[in-house]
Formats: C-alpha cells, sequence, structure tokens
C-alpha cells in the first residue's frame, strides 16, 4: 500500500472519530494488512494526525518564521497560561487541544491560528482571549 492512500485513510477515520484510536488502527492494520508498528510510526510522525482524544477546539498555533517574527511566542505563552496547558495537551475540560504547526499559509497575516482547521489572522493576545471567549460561549450554547 502507497503511503499516500494510507495518509487518506488516516484522516478519513481521523475526520469521523476525532482522532486515531487504538481500536480503529487495529481494525485498519486488519483490514488492509499493515502492521500497527507501521500505523503508530505513520500516525505519530505528522503533526496533522492524532492519537490521544481531542478537545471540542483543536488550535493549531503557526510557528513559522513569519508568525515567530510577528510575536507568535507571546500568543503561545498565552494560550498555555489561559488554558493552563503545555502545547501539545488538551485542557481539563476537553474544550481545547493546542498545538504548534509548520506554516499555515498565512504569512503575510502573521501570526496566524487555525481552530479547527478555520484560519485566525493578525492575531494579538487580546484578540485570542476574544476567540476563546467565544468558542466558550458557543460550547456551552
Amino acid at each position: 500500500m502507497k503511503d499516500k492512500l494510507l495518509l487518506n485513510i488516516l484522516h478519513e477515520v481521523q475526520d469521523k472519530e476525532g482522532y486515531l484510536s487504538e481500536k480503529s488502527l487495529k481494525k485498519i492494520s486488519v483490514e488492509y494488512n499493515i502492521p500497527m508498528s507501521k500505523l503508530y510510526s505513520v500516525a505519530t510522525f505528522y503533526t496533522m494526525l492524532r492519537t490521544k482524544k481531542q478537545g471540542k477546539y483543536v488550535i493549531e498555533l503557526c510557528g513559522s518564521p513569519s508568525c515567530v517574527l510577528n510575536k507568535s511566542r507571546e500568543i503561545e505563552k498565552f494560550l498555555e497560561r489561559e488554558l493552563k496547558i503545555e502545547i501539545g495537551e488538551t485542557s481539563k475540560d476537553d474544550l481545547f487541544s493546542v498545538y504548534k504547526t509548520s506554516c499555515i499559509g498565512c504569512c503575510d497575516e502573521a501570526p496566524a491560528m487555525l481552530v479547527n482547521g478555520e484560519p485566525y489572522t493578525k492575531l494579538t493576545v487580546k484578540r485570542v482571549k476574544e476567540i476563546l471567549e467565544e468558542l466558550r460561549k458557543n460550547a456551552n450554547s
């Protein structure tokens, strides 16, 4: 099986279930005759694939040079303080998972992040705080 096809399969499962559970990976392993070690290797190599349950909102903060030069590290530190988690973790209320990712293609509007795949650009700490408040409000309605 070509790795490109495998990535498509893994993406489909993750889109449907929210992450790649051990149960799902075992099913893929049997169905496509792929060793579990290869599946875990692929699933943990790519930052867009997750092997742990995710929060309702997955935040991917761009770590490109353009974003870093435009103070994305301040936003990163704010997110960690505000959500009381480290990059790569999920908040205790299961609302937010935060990751750092490579370029998301918004260099002309840096700093930027994705929330469940939707881009947010020209970020400031104040704007990120407002975005989090809005997401919390939407989660409770």
